[in-house]
């Protein structure tokens, strides 16, 4: 049911900003790429900073536990006990719902040990950026578990 709820939710965001979706360049689309592999990056070394300076201050995350801002989504990925070994991005398409509003798709697959287990993989994840003052920056980001492929 939660699962729904995301998924709609989601939906009704994209749907609200595809009628005014551009397309993308090839140089946009490299750079919000680029962002989201630094991003990852940033994540398996514990790069507090990086999330600081590229998360909009009114940013916000999804995940099984509800909606979190800034803050707690630099908490959550930067104050933990997870080991990140690799990661790998594939099928990443970039929809500018605006000029300066970018939405990320894609899947990626990953060995991360949190607490002594490993993390699901592989998962399909959704960021927003938005440019402001001429930077792109995360405002959105949420992660939903891959079907086992049968």
């Amino acid at each position: 049911m939660k699962r729904s709820i995301i998924a709609l939710a989601l939906l009704t965001l994209v749907a609200t900003f595809a009628l005014g979706q551009t397309k993308p360049n090839d140089s946009v689309e490299a750079q919000i790429v680029a962002l989201e592999k630094s991003a990852f990056e940033a994540w398996k070394n514990k790069d507090r900073k990086f999330f600081e300076e590229h998360m909009s201050e009114d940013g916000q995350y999804l995940d099984l536990n509800g909606v979190g801002g800034k803050a707690q989504y630099v908490k959550a990925i930067i104050d933990n006990d997870c080991k990140v070994t690799s990661y790998s991005l594939d099928n990443t398409k970039v929809t500018m719902l605006r000029n300066d509003v970018a939405l990320l798709t894609y899947r990626y697959t990953h060995d991360v040990v949190c607490g002594g287990n490993p993390e699901a993989s592989p998962l399909w994840a959704t960021t927003v950026y938005v440019k402001r003052g001429g930077k792109w920056l995360i405002a959105f980001h949420q992660e939903i578990a891959a079907a086992q492929a049968k």
